[in-house]
C-alpha cells in the first residue's frame, strides 16, 4: 500500500479502502429488501441511502442491485457482497460480545444464556447453579421461542441455548448440539384426582389434560403414547410455559404430565400430587453454541461437560 513519509496511506490507497458505513447501509438495503423499508430501520432519509449506496456501487466499480419495477434485486455481485458483509458484521457483533463478556476489572465472565420458555425453569436453575460452580461469572437469562433465540445464538447475543427440542438442520455448520440428558415423565394432578393412582395408567382414560404445545418434543412423545397405549384423554389446555401448566395442573383444570423435578415443590406444599410415571417416555434436553473466533470460557465448559443427573 502507497504510504507518504509519516506512514499514512495516500489518497490513492486511500480511495480503494472500503467504507463501512456505506456497507453497513447496503447490508441493511438488503436485509430489508427495499430502501423504503432500510430508510425506516436506519431512520435515516430515502434520499440519502440512495445517495450512500450509489457511492459505494461507484466505489467497488460493480451494481450490486437490479432495479425492476421499484424493487431491488442483488446482482450476482450483490450477492457475494452481501455475503462478505454478512460474516463482517458478525464478526463485529462477535467482537462486541467478547470485549464485553468480562465485567470492568476483568474478575467475571458475564454468560448469557437462552432458554426455550417451554424448558421448566428447574432445569434453567440447573444450568445456572453449573455455570457458578464453573467459575466466577455473571448470568443473564433469556427466554423465548425457538426460532429467535436461535437468531440471538448465531448473532452471539447469547453464548449457549438450553433447548428441549433439536434445531433443524443446520447448514452453516456453524452450531454445536449436544445432548445433556433426559427426565422420565409422570403424570401428576391436584390432590382431588387422587383416585387415579389405582390401576394408572388405565385410570387416566376419558380425563382432562394440560399438555405441552407442539414446540415440544416432549408433546409428539406423548400423543404416541397414549394413542399406542389405547388410552384415550380429554386435551382441554395446551401452553408451551411449563410455569403456566403447574398453576393450571394445580388449579384442577387437568392433568399435567411433567418431570418430578418440576413438580417437587408443588408436591411438597400439597398442591400436587404424583398419579404415576408414564413407561419409556421422558423429556429430552440440549444445550447448543455457535461457533466464535474468542470463546466464552464459561460457555465453552457447560457446552463439554454440563449433563443432567435422571431423576430416579
Amino acid at each position: 500500500m502507497a504510504q507518504n513519509d509519516v506512514g499514512v496511506p495516500s489518497p490513492i490507497a486511500a480511495a480503494q479502502w472500503l467504507n463501512y458505513h456505506h456497507l453497513y447501509y447496503f447490508w441493511v438495503i438488503a436485509s430489508e429488501g427495499s430502501i423504503a423499508r432500510a430508510s425506516s430501520r436506519l431512520r435515516l432519509g430515502q434520499p440519502t441511502l440512495s445517495t450512500q449506496l450509489k457511492i459505494l456501487e461507484d466505489s467497488v466499480g460493480r451494481s450490486l442491485f437490479d432495479r425492476r419495477n421499484r424493487r431491488l434485486i442483488l446482482t450476482e455481485a450483490g450477492k457475494v457482497a452481501f455475503q462478505y458483509a454478512s460474516e463482517i458484521f458478525r464478526m463485529g457483533s462477535e467482537m462486541v460480545e467478547a470485549l464485553n463478556d468480562r465485567a470492568p476489572g476483568g474478575e467475571k465472565t458475564h454468560l448469557q444464556i437462552g432458554a426455550l420458555d417451554s424448558v421448566s425453569k428447574h432445569i434453567t436453575l440447573r444450568l445456572t447453579e453449573a455455570a457458578y460452580a464453573t467459575g466466577p461469572c455473571t448470568v443473564s437469562i433469556l427466554e423465548g421461542k425457538g426460532d429467535e433465540l436461535l437468531r440471538e445464538l448465531r448473532a452471539h447475543r447469547i453464548d449457549v441455548l438450553l433447548s428441549n427440542f433439536p434445531p433443524s438442520l443446520d447448514e452453516s455448520g456453524r452450531l454445536t448440539v449436544r445432548s445433556i440428558g433426559r427426565i422420565p415423565i409422570s403424570v401428576y394432578g391436584a390432590p382431588k384426582f387422587k383416585g387415579l393412582i389405582k390401576k394408572f395408567p388405565e385410570s387416566l382414560a376419558g380425563q382432562s389434560f394440560v399438555l405441552p404445545t407442539y414446540h415440544s418434543k416432549l408433546r409428539h412423545d406423548l400423543d404416541h403414547y397414549f394413542r399406542t397405549s389405547r388410552i384415550p384423554i380429554v386435551r382441554v389446555a395446551e401452553t408451551q410455559d411449563s410455569s403456566l401448566q403447574k398453576l393450571l395442573g394445580a388449579s384442577g383444570v387437568g392433568l399435567i404430565p411433567i418431570a418430578e423435578t418440576s413438580a417437587a415443590e408443588l408436591v411438597r406444599d400439597k398442591s400436587l400430587i404424583r398419579i404415576g410415571r408414564l413407561e419409556n417416555v421422558s423429556e429430552d434436553f440440549w444445550l447448543i453454541t455457535s461457533a466464535r473466533k474468542v470463546e466464552n470460557t464459561i460457555a465453552a465448559s457447560l457446552a463439554k461437560s454440563f449433563r443432567l443427573a435422571e431423576d430416579r
